[in-house]
């Protein structure tokens, strides 16, 4: 997956550049965007044909480290939740070596809350932090619907 994705930002960087020069980079940003999550939506719902509960989930997550893509730590792994804190991304590090680290973002991390959309409606997520946008890890948040936030 990591070098899909620095496959696709060769491609959608100088694309991207070139929408930001006629229409602005907000508008880039709201059109690419909004791609990026449709795929991400499209892929979830590809995803979700193995089984779209949440230890489904966690084989998607398997394919997300392989290679060494992403290390986490997981901390909750339950019926109700899956927490897990992504400790080193190298989707954040091929970017920035690219140079491209202001779109990492938008093209990677972008898809992760559409994904889901299309992998499970009923699970939610939530993450307050990215490496990519400077923290010291990522915090990604997955409940079946109905579950507390403690239970």
């Amino acid at each position: 997956m990591l070098q899909q994705r620095e496959v696709e930002a060769g491609v959608v960087a100088p694309l991207f550049r070139a929408f930001a020069a006629e229409v602005g980079e907000p508008r880039a940003r709201e059109i690419v965007g909004g791609v990026v999550r449709d795929l991400a939506r499209q892929g979830g719902c590809a995803a979700a044909a193995g089984g779209n509960a949440l230890e489904h989930l966690k084989t998607v997550v398997e394919k997300w480290t392989a290679g060494g893509a992403l290390e986490l730590t997981v901390l909750r792994d339950d019926s109700a939740a899956f927490d897990f804190d992504v400790t080193r991304c190298r989707f954040a590090e091929m970017y920035r070596r690219l140079g491209l680290a202001e779109l990492g973002g938008l093209l990677s991390c972008a898809r992760d809350a559409a994904m889901i959309e299309g992998f499970n409606p009923d699970i939610t997520f939530a993450r307050t932090q990215t490496i990519m946008a400077g923290a010291t890890h990522c915090d990604f948040r997955y409940r079946r619907s109905g579950a507390a936030p403690g239970s």
